[in-house]
């Protein structure tokens, strides 16, 4: 194998005149080594392999396969080059295909993958761009559902978790991503979500189209296999995935949201971005003054609804905080209403009757709301279980009955009957010997 500086050195001695064998003098390389690198057949740092390439008879016959079914599955045909003769392993194959380029690429299949891109210009304030990005095994023992909201042009994110990905959690999830924003865009960007758009077409949802009106918004889907459309809240899904979710060290939903505040405020914004004239900037900088359109004073009046199990103190969890509930419904499972844009929550029994209506304390403020009606019957319920007889006494003797013991007999039968000794034989025994 010649290095690049001795490839370099042999062409052009031999563009000087010098004959193959003088340069191999020279060099003290073989003939036919330098012949093959001032021919092209051979190229410099790249050492030959001393074995012949294994899948080099088949390669045509691979080919011929791709041209009739370009999605032919490697395992079906590697089967095929197997009793063609080919001598190596599955993944050996897979790799030599891989290598050597064979299976044509596919465009509708591919999606992006191998395709040009570049750069979408965004006006400032123009368009916000959403997804959600769902982890199992969040720390606090469910699935963590967390909808991201990009400004793509500046590149601020903003993030809401929500306790499910139905239309109601998602239109608060986005009224929380858009107050931590300070305003909306003109165009909200999403892909095919089925509780934004109909599914199999571009129309938005009848039931999403007074939420968009709400905030004055126009609701515009991706292309179909057109996710790079989106890109910048792609990235961001990444970014947010990879920076904070895998370090997070929150226990609880309520702890988490605080710490995604957090480090979108800080670590978030403290990316370094260039402006319009090439300077040198922050995604903080430019976000500040993208001009983004007033938010309505209230959010749009959807209702989302949870299910809690009733604790033995009578409470329901909700928000980071607990909520009464009349006495004796422990281990019962309730329905918790909110309204958006309501100061309460009703608490709904699975009758459908509401059980009680709480005012809401602060999101993960940890507050213990009880009404003085249910302290008031919750305690009477506890005292009134208390007792003031004697304890039992846990370590008396006390052997099985008669009526015990008769039915042990039972179950025994005539297997299980006491032995019966009589003394007499032996003393006859004894006064024989």
């Amino acid at each position: 194998m010649l290095t690049h500086g001795e490839d370099v050195e042999a062409h052009a001695l031999r563009q000087r005149g010098w004959t193959i064998s003088a340069i191999a003098r020279h060099l003290g390389r073989d003939r036919k080594t330098i012949r093959a690198y001032i021919s092209g057949e051979r190229s410099p740092g790249v050492r030959r392999s001393s074995r012949a390439d294994p899948l080099e008879p088949y390669v045509r016959y691979i080919s011929l396969r791709f041209t009739d079914d370009p999605h032919v599955w490697a395992s079906a045909l590697y089967d095929e080059v197997c009793r063609l003769g080919y001598p190596l392993s599955y993944p050996s194959f897979v790799r030599q295909v891989r290598a050597a380029g064979l299976r044509p690429h596919c465009e509708a299949c591919h999606g992006v993958k191998g395709r040009d891109t570049i750069e979408i210009d965004h006006r400032p304030g123009e368009e916000i761009q959403w997804d959600w990005f769902e982890r199992r095994g969040a720390p606090w023992g469910a699935t963590a559902y967390v909808l991201l909201g990009t400004l793509p042009h500046s590149g601020r994110i903003r993030g809401v978790l929500a306790e499910k990905m139905d239309q109601a959690h998602l239109i608060e999830a986005m009224d929380g991503v858009l107050r931590r924003l300070g305003g909306t865009a003109k165009i909200w960007r999403t892909d095919r979500l089925a509780t934004v758009i109909v599914p199999g077409t571009a129309d938005v949802q009848a039931s999403f189209a007074p939420v968009a009106k709400h905030y004055d918004a126009i609701v515009a889907p991706c292309p179909p296999r057109r996710g790079n459309r989106k890109g910048s809240v792609e990235s961001s899904v990444r970014f947010v995935s990879g920076r904070w979710w895998r370090t997070m060290t929150a226990t609880t939903p309520e702890e988490a949201q605080r710490s995604l505040d957090v480090f979108l405020a800080t670590t978030g914004d403290q990316r370094e971005r260039r402006g319009a004239g090439g300077e040198r900037t922050t995604v903080g900088a430019l976000a500040d003054v993208e001009p983004l359109r007033a938010l309505p004073a209230v959010p749009f009046p959807a209702t989302t609804e949870v299910e809690r199990v009733v604790a033995d103190n009578a409470t329901v969890a909700y928000g980071g905080n607990r909520y009464s509930v009349p006495p004796g419904l422990g281990g019962t499972t309730l329905v918790l209403r909110h309204r958006l844009g309501l100061p309460t929550i009703d608490v709904v029994a699975p009758s459908g009757a509401i059980l009680v209506t709480h005012r809401l304390a602060p999101a993960g403020s940890g507050a213990l709301v009880r009404s003085t009606e249910h302290r008031a019957a919750l305690e009477a319920a506890v005292l009134s279980s208390f007792t003031t007889a004697r304890p039992c006494d846990t370590k008396a003797n006390r052997p099985p009955g008669a009526e015990a013991l008769a039915e042990a007999a039972r179950l025994l039968g005539p297997v299980g009957a006491e032995p019966s000794v009589d003394l007499g034989v032996y003393e006859m025994a004894a006064g024989t010997r």
